[in-house]
């Protein structure tokens, strides 16, 4: 068997492999080789047929999702069993190529719209840096937190990004240095958005009652940061300028009263 260790996670950055992973059949293959498998084994755990098992693995191994793990002989054939390359995968946003969200074409730290093109832009970048570390046989040097914080009101919230944005910019500004020799670049995110509930049938539970609904509000500290305390009507604003629900909205918030008292997701995270 080879002793090689399975990643906990890898990102699919080819097209054709992204293409590869999203066939349910195939993906059903994936998780079912989270245990090491034939295809005659996988045939009878999913009830495949062993030539259609057969045929998936191949594939499969074409696009590097799963690997060789062990030849064995039985008589005068030789079984070859696969396993997953990772426990889990990731498809980055470069797999979408010129589709992909690129978060310089319209920063607005209101915009949730402008939250996913950050989250996309970090797994894109962040799954770069495990390829090449992973090839190096390297470990790649980043932090993150992720933690969740309940608001009493829209305006706590507010004051926690206020705060938060002058606290990063501090730092920044402390420990920046464009002239420092051999000096690396790193990325900071930090973003605030509401916990959703749990989809029917999810394996994941709301926190509470309160998250059926409500406002979400996020911030990006960076060197330079970019705020628009915008009032559109369009689909990029629909709880910060529709909800009207409840008791009237907080002064220059555009957030609903009744709908404060929700769970927030904060992260923060930094990569070289």
């Amino acid at each position: 068997m080879d002793s090689g260790a399975v990643l906990d996670v890898a990102v699919i950055e080819e097209p054709a492999a992204a293409k590869a992973s999203l066939d349910p059949i195939r993906a059903r293959i994936l998780a079912a080789l989270a245990e090491p498998g034939s295809a005659a084994m996988l045939a009878v755990r999913l009830g495949l047929p062993r030539q259609k098992a057969n045929y998936h693995l191949k594939e499969l191994e074409r696009h590097g999702l799963v690997e060789l793990a062990e030849e064995r002989r039985k008589g005068n054939v030789t079984e070859r069993v696969y396993r997953a390359t990772a426990a889990s995968y990731v498809i980055s946003p470069s797999a979408l190529a010129a589709v992909s969200p690129d978060p310089s074409r319209s920063p607005d730290q209101l915009s949730a719209r402008w939250l996913l093109a950050l989250g996309a832009r970090l797994v894109q970048e962040v799954g770069m840096l495990l390829t090449a570390a992973a090839r190096a046989g390297r470990r790649v040097a980043t932090f993150g937190i992720d933690t969740e914080v309940r608001f009493a009101s829209a305006a706590d919230r507010t004051a926690f990004a206020e705060e938060l944005t002058r606290a990063v910019a501090d730092l920044v500004g402390h420990y920046h240095d464009d002239a420092a020799p051999g000096g690396r670049s790193h990325r900071v995110v930090v973003g605030l958005h509401q916990i959703p509930a749990a989809r029917p049938g999810s394996r994941e539970s709301p926190t509470g009652p309160e998250h059926r609904s409500g406002p979400d509000h996020r911030s990006e500290g960076r060197t330079r940061t970019h705020q628009k305390q915008d009032r559109r009507t369009d689909d990029d604003a629909p709880v910060r300028d529709r909800a009207r629900d409840g008791p009237a909205c907080e002064p220059g918030t555009g957030l609903a009263g009744n709908r404060d008292r929700t769970g927030n997701r904060f992260l923060v995270h930094g990569a070289q």
